[in-house]
């Protein structure tokens, strides 16, 4: 498809494609992890990963995504090209730009005698598994930025919960939360298990923007997540909200009313889910009838299990909002009769009585 793309162009268009500065994106699945953030991006659609890896989209700088879920001429050894080549180059310093996108947790792999936890490709030298915390320790200090895709690779996810074998944790852990590219850029990380996918395609296409020029440091908070999608609570876009105001508590998972009695962390969670709803604007845990189990945050899964068990102050939380909740709906009925009943003025007859002094 691309050489049939430059062969329609003009001997100058082609000579300026060719000469154009290329970013190169790295996607690492090798982690501990089962490719779920790999799957979601391919339903993005505000922007599409096409529309990034085509360059459909003004100012953004040529980019070449070498993604084992789309590669498909390249084989990890063989093919019409060697996809572990692009790491083994990146490495020897012969790809600059180059994003890392890493998916997936990061095992601790010296808490054993021998054998390796994971790894992503052989090492020429030795015919042996490359791992996954070598290519860390590999290309971190030279690419121009780290994104962490999916809570896995974020924050450990489910592969770091307590009682695990591998001693897993996230790429910040394993990095160091005050770890700077070479270009300044801390980690990004864009959590979820797995993470939305406009979420993780939006937060591509601003580091793009921004090692073009064309953008300001991207904005994060504590826990390295983009500030614009991560900053409000689940619990602020629900539409299930104005429920919990009102003291009403589903029972059951065919209500429409609010579900943290049933174990939803909503209120306390960063994430834009239900206001963004999950493809195209729909969809979405709560919009959908399911729980929020807080898998954007770091202290996922531990801190909120078991999921399905009201969270530790709902009690206190809920029981206050029963109370003040049925004193609002009792003065909201009150004003819905009012607002029910039209003005007086609005009536049939010779004489009027809206209060219009004639002129005449």
């Amino acid at each position: 498809m691309t050489t049939a793309m430059q062969s329609g162009r003009s001997p100058e268009a082609r000579e300026r494609s060719a000469s154009e500065p290329v970013v190169h994106i790295l996607w690492m699945n090798g982690g501990l992890g089962c490719d779920g953030d790999s799957v979601a991006l391919t339903a993005a659609t505000q922007p599409t990963i096409e529309e990034i890896v085509l360059g459909a989209l003004p100012g953004l700088p040529k980019v070449a995504v070498h993604w084992p879920l789309i590669d498909f001429e390249c084989g990890p050894e063989q093919g019409a090209d060697t996809f572990i080549e692009w790491w083994h180059k990146a490495d020897r310093g012969e790809l600059d730009p180059f994003v890392l996108v890493v998916e997936g947790s990061i095992p601790n792999e010296a808490i054993k005698p021998e054998g390796y936890w994971c790894g992503f490709g052989n090492n020429p030298m030795t015919g042996q598994p490359m791992t996954t915390s070598e290519w860390l320790d590999r290309l971190a200090p030279k690419a121009t930025a780290i994104l962490a895709a999916g809570t896995c690779a974020t924050y450990g996810g489910i592969h770091a919960m307590a009682g695990n074998p591998t001693g897993a944790m996230g790429v910040p852990d394993y990095l160091g939360w005050d770890w700077r590219s070479k270009a300044g850029l801390p980690i990004v990380c864009v959590p979820g298990c797995p993470t939305h996918p406009d979420n993780l395609s939006e937060t591509i296409l601003y580091l793009l923007y921004q090692l073009a020029g064309q953008a300001p440091m991207i904005p994060l908070d504590e826990a390295l997540r983009p500030t614009w999608l991560f900053g409000a609570t689940v619990h602020e876009g629900c539409d299930r909200g104005g429920y919990y105001e009102q003291g009403e508590f589903a029972k059951e998972y065919d209500s429409p009313q609010c579900l943290v009695k049933l174990g939803c962390w909503g209120p306390v969670v960063k994430c834009n889910v239900p206001k963004r709803g999950w493809i195209n604007g729909v969809g979405g845990c709560p919009n959908v009838g399911g729980i929020c189990i807080a898998c954007t945050m770091p202290g996922f899964p531990d801190k909120f299990m078991p999921f399905m068990d009201e969270p530790p102050g709902a009690r206190i939380s809920t029981a206050a909002s029963g109370v003040y909740g049925t004193a609002i709906r009792t003065l909201r009925k009150f004003t819905q009769h009012t607002a029910d009943i039209e003005p007086k003025w609005r009536h049939k007859g010779e004489r009027l009585t809206t209060g219009y002094e004639k002129t005449w």
